[in-house]
């Protein structure tokens, strides 16, 4: 059975880049872009109305910020969408704040577009952590520890931990599963405990989690 197209929403305040998004998705058959922002709260009201698949959410927009804009969207939608924020630098200390509000990625500017296709195609259809080396490098600059522990760290079983370091590494539940030798019923629900102690949302917020925690850092 096809897919449905992964549906989309660009919100950007540069025109020329939205034009420049959509032209490179919509030649995708898969995907298909159903509306553009260009400030932040525009963005909340617009996906709110049209409850996309995947957002490409610029983090530095006028009125509301992208960072803003994540929350309130991830925050009131149930199921919320996918966001990837968008952004010109990549250690940027907005797109922390925009990951560690829930958002399931980033991508820069300037990225070809073969990978932009292929990051919009792996957040709408995959568990996976986009791009783990690039989290944790950005987490490595900005995180904000002020012990080198959290209380949630000791409440892991040995298996939540394993789970949770292969989280870091950006394997999806079935590859998980897969190199624990177990089902993916039990991934699963080992992820859905990690996330409860950790408080996260999602895989991104739980990574980030554990790198400020220095959980991540001592392996």
């Amino acid at each position: 059975m096809t897919r449905p197209a992964v549906r989309i929403v660009l919100a950007d305040d540069e025109r020329m880049v939205r034009t420049a998004l959509r032209a490179i998705l919509s030649a995708e058959p898969d995907l298909e872009v159903i509306g553009e922002a260009t400030t932040g709260a525009e963005a909340v009201s617009l996906v709110r109305e049209l409850r996309p698949d995947v957002v490409l959410m610029d983090v530095r927009m006028p009125e509301t910020d992208g960072i803003r804009a994540t929350e309130q969207i991830l925050t009131t939608l149930e199921p919320p969408p996918r966001i990837v924020v968008v952004t010109t630098f990549e250690n940027d200390s907005y797109v922390y704040d925009a990951l560690r509000a829930g958002a399931a990625g980033f991508l820069l500017k300037r990225t070809d577009a073969d990978t932009l296709v292929q990051t919009v195609r792996l957040v709408a259809h995959t568990d996976s952590l986009l791009f783990p080396a690039a989290v944790r490098a950005l987490t490595a600059g900005h995180a904000r520890r002020t012990t080198p522990s959290a209380p949630w760290v000791g409440k892991l079983t040995g298996r939540e931990r394993d789970v949770l370091r292969h989280m870091a590494d950006g394997l999806t539940n079935a590859e998980i599963a897969r190199r624990l030798e177990v089902g993916p019923a039990t991934v699963k629900s080992h992820v859905a405990a990690v996330l409860a102690k950790t408080g996260a949302r999602d895989r991104t917020q739980a990574v980030i989690a554990a790198y400020e925690a220095g959980f991540l850092n001592t392996r």
